[in-house]
């Protein structure tokens, strides 16, 4: 009983702690919410279709009018005029009446006549992270088209002698068909994984801080863990007299005690960021959400849990409140990459491999997206999960050594000032 209420002591002073500091209030309101919601609203419109295009036609040929209609035919753009010049066209952007601009130069017919490379310009808003990508994948696509109608078998660019084995060689016809992702997605790919490690960043970030404040307030900590044998003290000399006889003021019970009061704290405000994060804004912005909620809640349990303790643990690393917020937001594209989302983790040097499962953000993320982007249940993500399950118990006792190391390091300074 008294372990429970040392728990609970650390948790409402915790609590208390995380809903009256500004600093971290702004980190999980900026960090959980605005984050979330502008990553998802900067890829909001996930497939660019029929994204309005004006075609600036200085050549005025029919290759050049063949080149506009092949470019209204993607499905990524549609031509709204070709008639403007190039001042017109950049203020029917400016107006935000279309999102690109494609210039064909006047020399664009002659250069295919004569055997050369043509050029054209494209220009795009940066509105939407999307449209670049869109307008380009349409105007090259129109202009391999363009392409194959006017020289269509010519090997362009070679030596001579390397040109007749590659036309007698025949063709290889590639068919590509996405997997997990049929409309070819930026935002479908990227946004699950990316809200996982949000999570990971901001849980850390918040951990991080408050002990960086604990360790900038020397007599927090030894006054906390003093107050559980003596709440009634009165004077510091008198408890850092007791604290002086006492043995077992930094035993592992106590440093259990605080880890995990602390960590019931996090688990509690995380479960209902988890739920907006991963419950509400799949189904606002359209984005997978395959897996069912008990699943989600089997792997977030473990994945909380793990970064709380992994995030203690690192705690000896922060002497102050706001280094957490200068190296931990730089993280996040690497992480994506430590998962195995963006890159094969088999492809991976060793060392990269390694880190992948000392770091809870890169199972945990990984997991996610194979049971809510790819469908996949528990058997197919059985050894994140225990690398997860591991993390926890091999954290839990690094952050219980690591607060020790703290709470003694605190009371040595109050010791040598009271003398």
């Amino acid at each position: 009983m008294t372990i429970l209420n040392n728990i609970l002591t650390v948790a409402v002073r915790e609590f208390r702690v995380m809903c009256t500091r500004y600093s971290i209030l702004m980190v999980l309101c900026g960090g959980i919410f605005m984050y979330g919601l502008l990553y998802n609203y900067m890829y909001a419109p996930n497939v660019v279709r029929n994204a309005p295009v004006a075609v600036v036609d200085m050549s005025r040929t029919p290759l050049s009018r063949n080149y506009a209609r092949m470019l209204d035919a993607t499905p990524q753009a549609q031509v709204l005029t070709n008639n403007a010049d190039l001042p017109a066209a950049k203020e029917l952007m400016k107006r935000g009446e279309v999102v690109g601009i494609v210039y064909i130069p006047k020399d664009f017919d002659v250069r295919v006549g004569r055997g050369e490379e043509s050029i054209y310009i494209m220009y795009s808003t940066t509105t939407a992270f999307l449209y670049y990508a869109s307008m380009q994948e349409a105007s090259a696509g129109a202009m391999l088209a363009v392409n194959d109608e006017v020289r269509p078998g010519q090997v362009v660019f070679l030596p001579q002698k390397d040109v007749q084995p590659i036309v007698q060689t025949g063709s290889i016809n590639v068919v590509g068909t996405a997997l997990y992702n049929y409309t070819d997605g930026y935002g479908t790919y990227l946004i699950p994984a990316v809200l996982m490690v949000v999570i990971f960043q901001t849980l850390v970030m918040v951990i991080s801080m408050l002990s960086g404040k604990e360790r900038e307030n020397k007599f927090s900590s030894f006054a906390l863990a003093d107050s559980w044998e003596h709440p009634n003290k009165e004077r510091l000399s008198t408890s850092i007299g007791v604290a002086r006889g006492t043995v077992n003021m930094f035993s592992f019970s106590r440093m259990a005690a605080i880890v995990l009061g602390k960590t019931s704290v996090y688990l509690f405000f995380y479960a209902l960021f988890s739920l907006f994060l991963l419950g509400l804004l799949p189904l606002v912005f359209q984005l997978p959400h395959l897996a069912h909620p008990v699943l989600i809640i089997q792997l977030m349990i473990p994945y909380i849990i793990a970064t709380s303790f992994f995030a203690l643990a690192c705690s000896v690393f922060f002497s102050d409140s706001d280094a957490p917020l200068l190296m931990i937001a730089f993280f996040s594209v690497g992480l994506i990459f430590l998962s195995g989302v963006s890159y094969p983790l088999e492809l991976m040097p060793w060392y990269w491999q390694w880190t992948h499962y000392l770091v809870p953000a890169a199972p945990g993320t990984l997991a996610f997206v194979k049971i809510n982007s790819m469908g996949a249940g528990m058997a197919e993500i059985s050894q994140q999960y225990i690398i997860l399950w591991i993390q926890c118990g091999a954290y839990f006792v690094l952050a219980c050594l690591a607060y020790r190391y703290n709470m003694k390091k605190a009371m040595k300074g109050i010791v040598l000032k009271a003398n």
